[in-house]
């Protein structure tokens, strides 16, 4: 009987679930506002081994929400921290901390298989579709998570069960037609993306041309209007070569808020159905700037004067100016120059953009923001609430508590029919497939039981509900391919050992079918170049994957992933080794209806960033890159093009559900 720490779980678990959750080893990924509640939940549950893999460090506006850091602890490593401090609720739970990427290398397909489950805690997008991928590929359990303001999210993805977090599509990422933004803004966002993705960027960052947020799309009205609006890019990239000089803050503003207006005035044409702007002079304000108290960029709340955002303007400019030169001085950067990014928890670039773009609404007589409101809409952050977290984390540990009873069912009822089994060893991989098929079937069972979960503020409605599982998108491009693992002499195997051994010869691949990998295309029936290369020229090495994609007329299969195990193989046996043969399906003929029809919001904890589909692992890549020849450029629709995907939208309709501890 459980005594002392362990007794509370136990009663309210059942003394099994318990033991099992005790002897349980799972990997958390994140610990930041979700993270850190949900590895307080796993702790004092009794989750036996905890794994955190967290790449960031801890900032002052973290310590808000996220209850596990301390003011001491700023720059420090979140996962670090977070596994000292929980580690005092719980000194049985073993805890493991990694300060690291979780798309290193070292944290493969076989590190993934050792997880019993998986908990997802992230505010990346593309790490979210990176572990969702390793999750399929390991075969392990995902409880996916994710909050926006008051609203959360929980779902529970495993392969061949669920939807995967891939399985719907996404909308593309937002932006702005740059003509909207340099010549006729109209609202205060489109100031904001101003000041942080043109003057900004162009001062102290890279060229305007890599900012996503602006639309550089050319059509016949907007032409010219575009070329001029290079020109003036390029006259301020002049100016910034007298940055640290007397003159230049002057000249930075004079042709951002006077000369450029003064151009954008003097085209009547434009401005017959809307306000024209009113340039703004330096000489006259800074005849009022002595006035303006020193600590006004502290005021954060408050909407600022025309004056008072000059002086931010002023000061902010000298800092980052100062900074850059300091950098430059310092820096072994050879004949590049050095660079700035926009952080909104950087006091100097955020004090910039709030008082460029608010200079900006003044000329164009757009109603200003504060700067908390600007930190808010610059940084794309739907502000976090620390209960939405919290609740949150609660029920992800509610949910795997069903998906641990599933892997018990299939646990114990595959332990039961191989002690009944007798079976002599000629007959034992049939008994094995048998054991498998009604295990699986044991575990669809529990599985089924686990619910997708939604936390939103619906006035006299139920906060949370649920819905039942989805199956798999039979056309998603992630969960939908088949996988496998090859064990490979890299020195010796070469793509035709692929190719003619493994591929045509063994899986009965056709004539049309390509062979890609993260670095683009590798082969296909018009192109094999490569083909005597061996796998280590072809930088083909351990825990790398290829994607061959079948481009049958008919019959054709979906695509098939391929993880790279290296090994030294002897020099009798094959190069190439296939260490289960997978079962690969027809690709389906056509392509569900969709049923977006929700209205519960998106919840991906604010994310706007677009990132490559991980169904081929963002198969693109220019001839030139890949070392190909020119003619593979025409070719490039054998590879899988990079996406513009934006957040998660889940496409079910809610039921009314409610959480069940013990459903058996």
């Amino acid at each position: 009987m459980a005594t002392g720490r362990d007794k509370h779980a136990s009663r309210s678990l059942g003394s099994t679930l318990h033991a099992r959750i005790k002897r349980a080893r799972v990997l958390m990924v994140g610990a930041g506002g979700i993270g850190c509640e949900l590895l307080k939940n796993l702790v004092l549950t009794g989750f036996g081994e905890i794994h955190i893999v967290d790449l960031d460090t801890i900032d002052l506006s973290n310590l808000n929400r996220q209850f596990l850091f301390r003011k001491e602890h700023i720059k420090k490593s979140k996962a670090l921290v977070a596994k000292e401090s929980a580690g005092k609720f719980n000194p049985n739970v073993k805890i493991e901390a990694y300060h690291d990427n979780i798309k290193d290398p070292s944290f493969n397909v076989a590190w993934f298989s050792k997880f019993d489950i998986v908990f997802n805690a992230l505010d990346n997008l593309e790490a979210r579709r990176h572990v969702n991928k390793m999750c399929l590929a390991a075969d392990v359990p995902l409880i996916e998570s994710g909050t926006t303001g008051f609203n959360g999210q929980v779902q529970v993805i495993q392969k061949g069960k669920t939807q995967c977090y891939d399985c719907t599509p996404k909308d593309a990422p937002k932006s702005f037609p740059v003509c909207t933004i340099r010549s006729t803004p109209s609202q205060p966002i489109h100031c904001i993306v101003w000041a942080k993705s043109y003057l900004f960027t162009e001062i102290f960052g890279t060229s305007e041309d890599d900012a996503p947020e602006l639309d550089h799309s050319e059509d016949s009205e907007n032409r010219k209007e575009i070329e001029n609006l290079r020109n003036e890019s390029q006259a301020l990239k002049r100016i910034r070569e007298s940055m640290g000089s007397e003159e230049f803050p002057k000249l930075v503003f004079d042709k951002v808020f006077k000369e450029d207006i003064e151009r954008l005035r003097s085209m009547e044409d434009m401005w017959r159905t809307r306000k024209a702007p009113n340039a703004l002079h330096y000489e006259d304000l800074l005849k009022e700037v002595t006035g303006v108290e020193k600590n006004i960029a502290q005021k954060d709340q408050a909407a600022w004067t025309v004056t008072e955002n000059f002086a931010v303007f002023l000061h902010s400019l000298r800092r980052l100016s100062n900074r850059m030169e300091e950098t430059k001085a310092n820096a072994d950067t050879g004949n590049s120059s050095p660079i700035l990014t926009f952080d909104k928890d950087d006091v100097d670039t955020l004090d910039f953009v709030a008082a460029s773009a608010n200079l900006r609404s003044i000329i164009f007589g757009i109603e200003g923001r504060s700067k908390f409101d600007i930190k808010q809409m610059a940084g794309n952050i739907i502000p976090a609430i620390a209960t939405t977290n919290a609740m949150t984390a609660s029920i992800c540990v509610l949910q795997s508590f069903k998906v641990m009873r599933a892997v018990m069912a299939k646990d114990e009822l595959g332990a039961k029919l191989k002690d009944e089994s007798s079976e002599k060893s000629s007959k034992a991989e049939v008994k094995e497939e048998q054991i498998e098929a009604k295990t699986d079937e044991a575990f669809s069972q529990k599985i089924s039981k686990a619910k997708m979960v939604f936390l939103a503020p619906n006035g006299t409605e139920r906060r949370l509900t649920t819905e039942g599982l989805s199956p798999p998108n039979p056309c998603c491009p992630v969960c939908s391919v088949a996988q496998s693992t090859i064990v490979v002499d890299a020195n010796r195997a070469t793509l035709n050992d692929l190719v003619e051994d493994l591929l045509r010869l063994q899986l009965g691949y056709g004539e049309e079918f390509s062979v890609n990998s993260e670095a683009g295309l590798l082969y296909d029936p018009e192109e094999d170049a490569n083909l005597n290369k061996t796998f280590a020229e072809l930088g083909l090495n351990n825990d790398a994957s290829i994607t061959i994609i079948d481009d049958a007329d008919e019959g054709a299969r979906v695509n098939l992933v391929l993880h790279i195990s290296e090994q030294h193989l002897g020099t009798e046996a094959k190069p190439i080794d296939l260490t289960q043969k997978p079962e690969i399906p027809l690709k389906p003929k056509a392509a569900p209806t969709e049923t977006n029809g929700d209205s519960r919001p998106i919840v991906t904890n604010g994310l706007t960033n677009g990132v490559t589909n991980g169904a081929t692992n963002g198969l693109k890549r220019t001839a030139k890159e890949a070392g190909l020849k020119d003619e593979l450029v025409r070719k490039r629709g054998k590879v899988v093009a990079e996406s513009d995907d934006d957040d998660f939208v889940i496409v079910d309709d809610a039921n009314d559900g409610v959480i069940c501890i013990d459903d058996d």
